[in-house]
């Protein structure tokens, strides 16, 4: 097993990755800004190196400096978490390229998943079910309107390299067509450097349904069952569980076997989730992640594995610790995202935090890198926290949640964690028929009778 990883990451997901590793009996290095040299999972880890000054792009993002961190270390692997580097091809590459091993999958398969055409036109190969759209790429206006004729309105038009909302435009109509081109060309080409779009026909009404899957890069993989993600305002999820409430067995097992051989057949290394629009009883794909998922507590808690471990476990060349037939579900989680954000807009609010206190009890687990006279500093995600919450099943799951939230206690800077009290009363919550457009109609609705 490796003796030393470097986790490339800040946080939460950082301080996450370390008690696995302690766990293991592996040192960790933690690499941070100088506007992290407090943060926890530099207290926690058994080294830790500074990488550069507070921006992204001259820390977290360096990959000289996190392959020179390595080296002064003497880590033999490095864990990406998730965001920053985790899902860049090039850093994969030169990460093995310096000897050291790449918790997570090959370059080649970030770099195909990573470019939506091309992941769409993989997964079509392997099986998989996709939404209808463009075949490639659409590189002009005129062929963007012949394209819009053919499959219908509403269309939606993507970024080929987005994510996180960002390079996604809605047309509803012919008139609103140039407009939503343009937008997300530009957005494309400001965001990820690459201005390529392609065009799919918009689901009115569809739940946001991921796979999770876990493969050994030798032609073994498994699914986790699925995690419903539909709960999101502006494309970024604040609540997620598992099982999905939707789901049946029969649909869980027919589309979790498809993506699980999907993997397998392309030899794929680690964990990944495969994300689809699900509506009327149909999937269709829209995209894969390569790397660990923010919510991945919630499939955690329903199967009793840690993925984490897994991933160390696969990438030292170990194979996976459970099969298919062992993986059982056992009751109902859910996770809220707890972001240092002032309500209602959802302003960042970084600061001072000058009291915090964090829920307990059976079934309540908190990730968090946060503690009393921590500054949340400003160049970073909101996120500051996720709530999640295990139970027998999914009523007891949102009355556990509802208790965990009410022994929340972060005082000094505003934060989302109010949101949830309106948000579980609510009849479509309650019965988990809620739908990926219907928080943000929900805060409109709250704006307007405020």
């Amino acid at each position: 097993m490796f003796e030393k990883i470097l986790i490339a990451n800040r946080g939460e997901i950082a301080l996450r990755v370390i008690r696995a590793a302690r766990e293991m009996g592996i040192k960790t290095v933690a690499v941070h800004s100088t506007a992290d040299s407090d943060a926890m999972h530099v207290r926690m880890a058994d080294e830790a190196i500074c990488i550069g000054p507070p921006p992204s792009n001259s820390s977290y993002l360096s990959i000289p400096a996190i392959i020179s961190a390595c080296e002064i270390t003497g880590a033999q692997a490095i864990h990406p978490g998730y965001g920053f580097l985790s899902e860049n091809p090039k850093f994969v590459q030169i990460v093995e390229d310096h000897g050291l091993k790449f918790i997570g999958p090959t370059a080649e398969h970030i770099r195909t998943m990573g470019d939506k055409i091309s992941a769409k036109k993989t997964m079509q190969a392997l099986g998989v079910p996709c939404v209808t759209g463009s075949e490639g790429g659409v590189d002009t206006l005129k062929e963007a309107y012949e394209i819009a004729e053919s499959i219908g309105y509403p269309i939606i038009i993507k970024a080929t390299a987005g994510g996180g909302g960002k390079g996604m435009k809605l047309a509803l109509k012919r008139e609103d067509l140039e407009e939503a081109y343009k937008m997300a060309k530009s957005e494309g080409r400001s965001s990820f450097g690459n201005e390529a779009v392609y065009m799919e026909k918009y689901l009115l009404a569809p739940k946001h349904i991921e796979i999770q899957v876990f493969g050994d890069g030798k032609g073994r993989a498994v699914h986790l069952g699925e995690r419903d993600c539909s709960l999101q305002r502006r494309h970024q999820k604040i609540l997620e569980e598992a099982p999905g409430p939707e789901i049946n067995e029969e649909t869980r097992q027919r589309i979790g076997k498809l993506c699980a051989n999907a993997i397998s057949k392309i030899n794929y290394a680690g964990a990944g989730t495969i994300e689809f629009l699900y509506e009327n009883d149909e999937f269709y794909f829209i995209e894969m992640n390569t790397r660990l998922q923010v919510e991945h507590p919630v499939t955690e808690a329903i199967y009793n594995v840690d993925l984490v471990k897994e991933q160390i476990r696969v990438a030292f060349g170990l194979p996976m610790s459970f099969i298919q037939e062992e993986l059982k579900i056992n009751g109902h989680s859910i996770e809220v995202r707890i972001n240092a954000e002032r309500l209602p807009n959802f302003n960042p609010c970084p600061g001072k935090i000058t009291q915090f206190h964090a829920p307990g009890g059976l079934g309540v687990r908190m990730d968090s890198a946060i503690y009393d006279g921590y500054s949340i500093p400003p160049y970073y995600d909101s996120l500051i926290a996720k709530i999640i919450v295990h139970a027998e099943n999914r009523s007891s799951a949102i009355n556990r949640l509802k208790r965990a939230l009410s022994e929340l206690i972060v005082d000094g800077v505003d934060t989302t964690a109010p949101l949830f009290d309106p948000l579980l009363l609510e009849k479509e919550i309650i019965d988990g028929s809620y739908n990926i457009h219907w928080l943000e109609n929900w805060l409109q609705a709250s704006v307007e009778n405020a």
